[in-house]
């Protein structure tokens, strides 16, 4: 069954429309990558700064090829915010931690 990588990203209140503009912008950076099953921005509602960003899996050779290449390119340069001589953006998240899952049940809505 599918992997699941949630990085759990710890960003201030000043940088939360800078944070879903950048994953906005890079939308599609992942969503043609091999073995990509789904991606999901999880905001915040209440009690914790903290952003939950869902990632899905077909296998652990999946997400690293993604990291090693199509993420590495996005995080690297180019892109939104950047400034002149090649100067990158602050950084959104003042913190994050990657979690990694196995699906080991899953179930959707009957007749799906």
């Amino acid at each position: 069954m599918s992997v699941v990588k949630i990085n759990v990203l710890t960003v201030p209140a000043e940088q939360r429309e800078v944070l879903e503009k950048r994953f906005a912008s890079r939308a599609h950076a992942v969503e043609n990558s091999d073995g990509f099953e789904w991606f999901e921005l999880l905001r915040p509602v209440e009690g914790t700064d903290q952003y939950l960003v869902y990632t899905r899996w077909r296998d652990e050779e999946s997400f690293h090829a993604w990291m090693e290449g199509p993420m590495k390119a996005a995080h690297q340069g180019g892109g939104e915010g950047g400034g002149e001589g090649g100067e990158r953006p602050r950084p959104a998240a003042s913190g994050s931690t990657l979690w990694s899952f196995d699906v080991v049940q899953q179930a959707g809505p009957k007749g799906a």
